[in-house]
């Protein structure tokens, strides 16, 4: 397996010719993540409800990838790999319980390193610091569990306006003139989805009608766009931040609902779960452009650190994602031919006896994409099957698989086999509050 080599961009000041004693050396970083939003219900992605405006005005002011995948569709490994640069089966988060490897590298603490003011604001459960281990990738790490949310029995998670006021509390306490990595994890429009009535008009849904999953869905993308967007209005309306902030926004992950007969996410590969919005904005350097080229959120390790001027630290190694920071910046084209790969496991560790050799028996399914084919394998009886998502993106109608192709895909599992079996040395500690919770959560085995 060829990865692609990381490009960065060494410079001495990400501020141009203007003095230092009036602007900081580096740009702030503000990631915005949501949990389970899948791209085909934004509007700025076709959609034809109007689900996001702020949102959408946001992907309109930056680059927007249109072909942006996640390397798992679960929350913790999913973020691991967006912090680490790491695929799951590096990283060991492979399935929510198992915490990342201690001692890695990732674009926090990088960033830390550099003088930046690193804070993670998370409401979901499964980002908890005990569980996933990111915490101690940030200096300040805030967990909002307040909000009993699955049949009102268990807190796990807080609101998007929770979220969005405690961000807006965590930006007054910035000191000017030193820069911040700010990330923000919102939970709508995870399941159960809540109907939010305030935006029924909006959405076109009758009140007399019957709401169904996906219009409650609808709504909560609905309801967390509004206290995002409060959230931009406070960066865009102070020029000092306007001016000096990266704003990267994405999913974790995407969500089925309903296409042939699946509802939820993790254990399988198909588009609606893996594909997500991303986009990254930063006012004066980034135009508005789309980017149809493939993308993943390991590239944002890299991207971020170039546009900020940083080069990865000799100590740092092996880091998978694509610097986009030429393309973004105009100074060079798209990679032509790029190949994802991906990687399904089971959901949660919910027992001991699930813990032991949790991430070699967890994984469940692999798959490959490039120009526009995609070759799954189910690792359960050895099912392969590809598809023509220029012409089925629904995935309906699998096509024969390529002996080519299907030998990629078998060098990539033996590749992901044998970092599972490398990272299963970790030791599992999950007590029965974790337990319970991953349990309230919806996740299952």
């Amino acid at each position: 397996m060829a990865l692609f080599a990381t490009q960065l961009l060494v410079a001495t000041s990400a501020r141009g010719a203007t003095s230092e004693a009036t602007r900081q050396r580096f740009p702030n970083v503000l990631v915005l993540s949501i949990d389970t939003l899948r791209a085909d219900r934004l509007s700025a992605y076709g959609y034809a409800r109007a689900t996001s405006p702020a949102i959408d005005r946001l992907l309109a002011s930056g680059a927007r990838f249109t072909e942006a995948r996640t390397p798992e569709p679960l929350t913790q490994p999913a973020m691991a790999s967006l912090w680490t640069g790491l695929s799951p089966h590096r990283h060991g988060a492979t399935r929510n319980g198992l915490r990342v490897r201690p001692g890695l590298a990732s674009l926090p603490k990088i960033l830390g390193e550099r003088g930046y003011q690193t804070i993670g604001i998370v409401g979901g459960w499964p980002l908890a610091e005990k569980i996933s281990g990111l915490g101690g990738h940030f200096r300040e790490y805030l967990e909002l569990f307040e909000r009993k949310r699955w049949l009102g029995l268990f807190l796990g998670e807080a609101t998007a306006e929770q979220l969005t006021d405690e961000a807006l509390d965590a930006l007054k306490r910035q000191r000017r003139g030193r820069p911040f990595l700010l990330w923000v994890h919102y939970v709508e429009p995870h399941a159960p989805y809540r109907f939010h009535q305030e935006f029924a008009a909006r959405l076109g849904l009758p009140k007399k009608r019957e709401i169904s999953r996906s219009d409650r869905y609808d709504s909560e993308i609905a309801f967390a766009d509004r206290h995002v967007g409060r959230l931009l209005a406070a960066v865009s309306n102070d020029p000092a931040l306007a001016e000096d902030t990266i704003v990267v926004f994405l999913a974790d992950h995407g969500e089925s609902l309903g296409e042939q007969g699946d509802w939820g996410h993790g254990r399988h590969l198909p588009e609606v779960q893996v594909r997500i919005p991303l986009a990254i904005t930063w006012p004066g350097r980034i135009a508005p452009s789309q980017i149809p080229e493939p993308a993943s959120t390991l590239d944002i390790a890299p991207t971020i650190l170039a546009l900020a001027g940083l080069a990865v630290p000799a100590t740092v190694q092996g880091l998978e994602g694509f610097d986009w920071s030429p393309v973004l910046l105009r100074r060079a084209t798209p990679p032509p031919g790029r190949r994802l790969f991906l990687q399904a496991h089971r959901g949660a560790v919910l027992s001991a006896e699930d813990a032991r050799q949790a991430r070699r028996r967890g994984l469940l399914e692999i798959a490959a994409i490039e120009k526009g084919f995609k070759t799954v394998l189910r690792l359960e009886g050895g099912r392969a099957r590809s598809f023509d998502l220029s012409k089925d993106p629904a995935e309906l109608h699998p096509l024969p698989v390529s002996s080519t192709a299907l030998a990629v895909l078998r060098e990539w599992l033996h590749i992901v086999e044998q970092g599972l079996i490398a990272n299963d040395d970790q030791p599992v500690a999950l007590d029965v509050e974790t337990i319970e919770r991953l349990k309230s959560l919806g996740y299952t085995h």
